[in-house]
């Protein structure tokens, strides 16, 4: 049996990041914030709240296009 996710962009069998949050004060309530850092490549990516993250992460491991669940 094969564990590794299906559908990630560039071949790879993992994705890995390291993950950053905080929250911010909004005028009307706090608002979490995010980035992402890949452990293989360095690039940082930031993201203005988490539904931006999941988005992010889901169309990466190929599960924001219905792919498996």
């Amino acid at each position: 049996m094969d564990d590794t996710p299906k559908g990630t962009r560039g071949g790879e069998p993992y994705l890995s990041y390291l993950l950053r949050l905080w929250r911010v004060s909004d005028e009307e309530e706090p608002v979490w914030r995010a980035s992402l850092k890949s452990a293989h490549s360095g690039e940082r990516l930031g993201f203005a709240g988490l539904e931006e993250l999941f988005d992010y992460l889901r169309a990466e491991t190929g599960l924001g296009d219905g792919g498996e669940t």
